[in-house]
């Protein structure tokens, strides 16, 4: 593992534009559980349930979605780990083109990540939305100011529905950051997974696109992926302590 912390160091040092990738694997560290793993949330709730025609037809499935809200699904306490401090560390040392995520917990940019070059492919969860207006608020400041425990706000702006500014099943990424995350896939000359295996599209597609311009890529994840075979270098370890060494000896060589 020592060769291979070495080796990207030397890989962030002498590129000129790197973008990371990151997935649940960076997020579980915050004590956010994947989705789809125990304890996750679709152990605790049916996602046919949020599907985006569901959630719009259907004031149960809302008042599902503001359960989840409240038991926990919020966020807000969540806390910036290692690999978050020292992706944000690279933007401030000049290394970092941007951040593509899967993830929806604003810990990019909690950790100093300027919100500018922070793709965010699935949406973010601390905002609401409102699906008549387009009116945004913050999730924090309508649940403080509901006047009961089963009350499911509206807009206050239209009285429209309001929905989590995350992706639902059956509801296309958002075109603009879709585009701005392709084109900085396809200018980088080292393209960096940490957290992710690869396995949800149109998301995964993004190290194809570094690959195919000829980047360098870099895979950080705790087990193997669905792409290990573009990569240069592998390190299945924990994005965390792994973000930390190598930006310890990309210091210690500068």
């Amino acid at each position: 593992m020592e060769d291979k912390i070495n080796k990207v160091a030397a890989m962030i040092a002498k590129a000129r534009k790197i973008v990371f990738f990151t997935g649940a694997g960076v997020s579980t560290e915050s004590g956010i559980p994947d989705f789809r793993s125990p304890g996750g949330l679709w152990t605790r709730f049916d996602p046919d349930d949020f599907t985006i025609d569901k959630f719009i037809q259907s004031g149960e499935t809302r008042k599902k979605m503001w359960k989840i809200l409240l038991e926990g699904g919020l966020m807000a306490d969540a806390q910036p780990n290692a690999a978050h401090y020292a992706i944000a560390e690279l933007e401030k040392m000049g290394k970092l083109s941007s951040v593509i995520t899967q993830n929806v917990d604003n810990l990019h940019q909690k950790a100093g990540n300027d919100p500018a070059i922070v793709h965010e492919l699935h949406g973010n969860m601390q905002w609401l939305l409102c699906l008549d207006c387009g009116e945004k608020y913050p999730v924090e400041t309508m649940i403080q100011s509901r006047p009961s425990a089963d009350y499911v706000p509206e807009c206050r702006n239209c009285g429209g529905i309001l929905k989590p500014d995350v992706i639902f099943f059956g509801e296309p990424l958002p075109q603009k950051v879709l585009r701005q995350a392709t084109y900085t896939a396809q200018e980088c000359d080292l393209f960096i997974i940490v957290g992710s295996s690869l396995v949800v599209y149109p998301a995964a597609y993004m190290p194809q696109y570094a690959k195919q311009a000829r980047a360098n890529v870099v895979i950080i994840n705790l087990g193997p992926t669905e792409q290990d075979d573009l990569a240069d270098v592998i390190i299945n370890h924990s994005a965390g302590e792994t973000m930390t060494k190598i930006l310890k000896r990309l210091k210690a060589e500068g």
